[in-house]
């Protein structure tokens, strides 16, 4: 069969596609949470920390989205590498990225103040994408 495509070639594609769906998923439950969490009288705790926590899970499944073939393991210390530098970019302030962390946009992607406690939120957010991508593996198998 020349020119025909190896059927292994499909699985990273859908991989990609499922996570990238988690991902919209993932999403839109860290921008309700932020949006609706204090109205409807959630603790600022669950707030914050749920959000860092979601947006970490976030960033492994976007990073499995294109980087399909990568272990968890290999995904998660990726996460986890880009939340600490996330993380530390906190403590450099020039004027320009200041007004950037101004925005919604900025807020929501770098956010505003330093927390060491952030960093485990990460770390718990990144454990949980690991989780449902291992869930949604085993699920797809069955």
């Amino acid at each position: 069969m020349h020119g025909a495509q190896p059927v292994n070639a499909i699985a990273p594609r859908r991989t990609s596609l499922i996570r990238a769906a988690l991902a919209l998923v993932v999403i839109a439950c860290g921008l309700s949470l932020r949006w609706y969490g204090f109205p409807l009288g959630l603790p600022a705790f669950v707030v914050k920390y749920g959000g860092s926590l979601l947006w970490a899970t976030m960033v492994f499944l976007l990073i499995g989205v294109l980087l399909p073939r990568l272990t968890r393991r290999q995904l998660a210390a990726i996460a986890m590498a880009i939340a600490i530098v996330v993380e530390c970019s906190r403590l450099v302030h020039t004027p320009w990225l200041d007004a950037f962390r101004l925005t919604t946009a900025g807020a929501l992607l770098l956010g505003r103040i330093f927390s060491p406690w952030n960093l485990v939120a990460y770390a718990v957010g990144i454990a949980f994408g690991v989780w449902l991508d291992r869930l949604v593996g085993w699920i797809k198998a069955r």
